[in-house]
């Protein structure tokens, strides 16, 4: 095991999979010679060439444009796309082209890309440059979703993300980019659609994603030693395939569940796993379904008011203990 930064595990994975497939090439804003505007592709551009580290124009529709079209003859694609809130310049090309491309050519042509993001808030960008947009990508057919919470997550489940045959999002917390831990060396992949059971718990289910996880975790050790509830905390990692086998398996055992979002909370992601517990394990509720959420309005970027409005541990801390 090696010790990797959440950044140095999204060049390691983009590196595993040039060095296995010489269809593999990355394309996108600074990329190449700047190694990324978070340094997450450093190394890679004096690795494997110009040819196949591309530095590409301001233009989002542009990067995603010729990504497209190199996965559809062919190639593997991995594009940039610097702030996930810039997906919305771009989102005709996601929604109506990218996800559509096997279903409208009756699986005539495939496309394997990959579209990496820096999501989410916790770095005082403001509120057009933190957006955490994981719930609009779920909402689309024909893309898969993934959001992982650490670096050994990032490094196998970017891999799978690149050897998928499908278009993935992969949204990468940017407030995480410095957070390490141990990431197994060598060839690395975490199947897609596989959650994780960060806690093991009895007394209530907590899914969280991304950014979330590590709070929800500190927040279960507290709500342990001070409150003796015995939280069960559950990371998704992919929200498209959902491993739903196991939340379900977990809220049967433990009566209660808790999500935890980034998202606002107007359709957050949390909105349609607590549809699908209610329709599956109603009986096997004790106490109603919760969830902690951003508020429905812009992000702040002052820093009092931005950790005010993204779930922290104290707020899930005192939700948790307050229920039935």
């Amino acid at each position: 095991m090696a010790q990797l930064s959440y950044r140095e595990a999204v060049a390691a994975a983009i590196a595993q999979e040039m060095r296995r497939d010489p269809n593999v090439l990355f394309l996108g804003e600074d990329v190449a010679v700047a190694g990324g505007v978070f340094k997450a592709t450093v190394g890679l551009l004096e690795e494997f060439g110009p040819l196949r580290v591309r530095d590409t124009p301001i233009s989002e529709q542009a990067i995603l444009g010729a990504a497209m079209g190199a996965a559809m003859t062919g190639l593997k694609p991995i594009a940039e796309i610097m702030f996930s809130d810039f997906f919305a310049v771009c989102w005709d090309t996601v929604v109506n082209e990218i996800a559509k491309a096997r279903y409208m050519s009756n699986g005539q042509h495939e496309c394997p890309l990959v579209i990496r993001s820096a999501n989410g808030g916790g770095a005082r960008f403001g509120a057009q440059h933190s957006q955490s947009i994981e719930n609009w990508a779920m909402a689309v057919p024909g893309i898969k979703v993934v959001a992982p919470s650490n670096a050994a997550d990032v490094k196998g489940l970017l891999a799978a993300s690149i050897q998928d045959p499908d278009p993935v999002l992969f949204f990468e917390q940017k407030s995480m980019y410095g957070t390490k831990c141990a990431v197994p060396e060598g060839d690395y992949v975490i199947p897609l659609g596989q959650a994780n059971i960060s806690r093991e718990g009895s007394d209530v289910t907590v899914v969280a994603l991304a950014a979330m996880v590590p709070k929800a975790l500190k927040a279960a050790k507290i709500l342990q030693e001070k409150h003796g509830v015995s939280c069960e905390v559950i990371d998704p990692r992919c929200l498209v395939p959902l491993d739903t086998k196991s939340i379900l398996e977990s809220v049967s055992k433990t009566g209660r569940l808790v999500t935890v979002e980034e998202n606002p909370r107007l359709c957050g992601w949390g909105a349609e796993i607590a549809s699908i517990v209610g329709e599956e394990c109603f009986w096997n509720l004790d106490s109603p379904i919760t969830r902690i959420t951003t508020p429905h309005i812009p992000l702040a970027s002052v820093d009092v008011l931005e950790d005010l409005m993204i779930p922290s541990v104290d707020r899930i801390v005192s939700v948790v203990s307050e229920m039935d």
